[in-house]
C-alpha cells in the first residue's frame, strides 16, 4: 500500500466514525486555537503598548530629584532657571522640558472630568508629538506671559462639551485640592493614553496642559522634580547625563540629589517581559495539545482492537508490517491535521473577536501558525506511533481468530 492509498483509507475511516473522530480531535482543536489566540493577542497587545511610545522623542535623558527619605529640601528641587541653564551650558542639548503635575477636576457649570493637569512648556511638543484636533498647542508667548490657557484632550472635550470644535474658546474651572482657577481652552489634542484611553472611554482620566509658569498659582504645593532633556543624538548620552548632574549640583550647591538616565531604556525590558509572559501562557495552553494527543492514542488503540480481524485478513493477503504501520500512522496524522486546521481557524476567529472587544489589533505570525500545525502533526505521529506499531506486529493467525 502506497502513501496515497493509506491517505484515502485514513479519510474513509475518519468519515465512517464522524462523532468519535470529532471528539478525538477536540483536544487538538482546543490546544491549537488557544495557543494561536493567546500568542496573537499577546503580539497585538505588545504592539499596542509599544505604539504608545511611537510619538515620544527617543533621544531623551530624564533628570529627576532622587527621592531620598528626609534628604530633599525645597532648595534641591528643580527650577525653570535650571532648565535654561542646562540648555545654555550644554551644547548637545536641543530642548529641556520641565514638568510638574497633579490630579484634579476640569469643570463646567453642568459637568466635571477627573483629570491629570500637567504644567509644561511649549517645547513639550518636541518631546511628545501631540496631535491637535482643534485649536492650537501652548505657545512660547503663553508660557512667558503666564496666561491662564489650557489644552484639553478629546475625551474631556466630549465629556464637557459636544466635541473638540465646540470646546475651543470655552472657559472651564480647574480644581486641584481646594484651589480653583479659571482657564480658557485654546486647543483640543488627541487622547494622551492612545488606544488605552479609547478602551476605557469616559472612565479614563482626562489630560490638561497648562503653562508651567502658572504652576505656583494652581498647585503651590507641587515642586518641579523632573526634566526631560532632548539631545541631538544618544552617542555620548552617559557623558551628557553626567554633565547635567554636575551642573545642577553646582547650581544648587549639593551632591547626590539628582539622577539622569536614558528616558526609554526600560522599553527593551518591557518588550522582553511581554514576550516571556506570552510564551508562558501559550505553553500552558499548549498542554491541552498533549492531552489531545493522549486522546488520539487512546482512540487509535481502540481502533486497532476493533479492526483486528481486518488487519489479519490484510496480512493474510500479503500486506507487510510497514503497510499496516503506515495505514494507522496516517490515520492518526490525518486526525491531528484536521484538528489543527480547525483549531487554527477557530484561533484566528477568536483572536479577531477578542481583539475587537478589548480594542487591540490582532497580529498573527505565520511562524506561529506553522509551529502550531507542525506541532499538531508531530503529536499525531508521536501518539499514533505506538498504536500503529502494535497493529503492525499483530500475528495474522491470531488476528484472524479474534472475535
Amino acid at each position: 500500500m502506497n502513501m496515497a492509498e493509506s491517505f484515502i483509507s485514513a479519510l474513509q475511516s475518519v468519515k465512517a466514525n464522524k462523532m468519535r473522530s470529532f471528539l478525538t480531535m477536540l483536544g487538538i482543536i482546543i490546544g491549537i486555537s488557544s495557543v494561536i489566540t493567546i500568542v496573537s493577542i499577546g503580539q497585538g497587545g505588545k504592539e499596542a503598548i509599544m505604539g504608545e511610545f511611537d510619538n515620544l522623542g527617543t533621544n531623551v535623558i530624564n533628570v529627576n530629584v532622587k527621592s531620598l527619605e528626609g534628604g530633599i529640601e525645597d532648595r534641591d528641587y528643580l527650577t525653570l532657571k535650571d532648565a535654561q541653564l542646562v540648555k545654555d551650558k550644554i551644547p548637545e542639548v536641543v530642548a529641556v522640558v520641565p514638568a510638574a503635575g497633579a490630579m484634579g477636576y476640569m469643570k463646567t457649570e453642568k459637568e466635571k472630568k477627573f483629570s491629570e493637569i500637567d504644567c509644561i512648556t511649549h517645547e513639550f511638543n518636541k518631546l511628545m508629538k501631540v496631535e491637535m484636533l482643534a485649536g492650537r498647542f501652548l505657545s512660547e508667548g503663553d508660557v512667558e506671559a503666564a496666561r491662564n490657557v489650557i489644552v484639553i484632550d478629546e475625551i474631556t472635550a466630549k465629556k464637557l462639551f459636544k466635541g473638540p470644535e465646540d470646546a475651543v474658546g470655552q472657559r472651564i474651572k480647574v480644581t486641584i485640592n481646594d484651589n480653583n482657577t479659571n482657564f480658557t481652552i485654546i486647543g483640543v489634542s488627541e487622547n494622551a493614553g492612545g488606544s488605552m484611553a479609547a478602551m476605557f472611554g469616559d472612565n479614563y482620566p482626562g489630560t490638561g496642559y497648562v503653562p508651567i509658569t502658572i504652576r505656583e498659582r494652581i498647585m503651590p504645593n507641587v515642586q518641579i522634580s523632573l526634566f526631560s532633556v532632548l539631545l541631538e543624538n544618544m552617542d555620548n548620552a552617559n557623558e551628557v547625563a553626567a554633565k547635567i548632574v554636575r551642573l545642577l549640583e553646582q547650581s544648587h550647591r549639593n551632591e547626590g540629589k539628582y539622577a539622569a538616565e536614558e528616558g526609554f531604556k526600560e522599553l527593551d525590558m518591557l518588550n522582553n517581559v511581554i514576550n516571556i509572559f506570552t510564551m508562558v501562557i501559550g505553553a500552558i495552553a499548549g498542554i491541552s495539545l498533549v492531552v489531545g494527543g493522549i486522546g488520539v492514542m487512546n482512540i487509535m488503540l481502540v481502533s486497532v482492537t476493533e479492526r483486528t480481524r481486518e488487519i489479519g485478513i490484510r496480512k493474510a493477503l500479503g500486506a507487510k508490517n510497514k503497510d499496516i504501520l503506515l495505514q494507522f500512522l496516517t490515520e492518526s496524522l490525518i486526525l491531528c491535521l484536521i484538528g489543527g486546521i480547525i483549531g487554527m481557524s477557530l484561533g484566528i476567529t477568536l483572536g479577531i473577536v477578542v481583539g475587537k472587544i478589548i480594542n487591540i489589533p490582532l497580529r498573527i505570525s505565520p511562524l506561529v501558525i506553522l509551529l502550531a500545525v507542525g506541532f499538531s502533526s508531530a503529536v499525531g505521529i508521536f501518539f499514533g506511533l505506538y498504536p500503529a506499531n502494535k497493529a503492525a506486529k499483530l500475528d495474522p493467525i491470531e488476528a484472524l481468530r479474534y472475535e
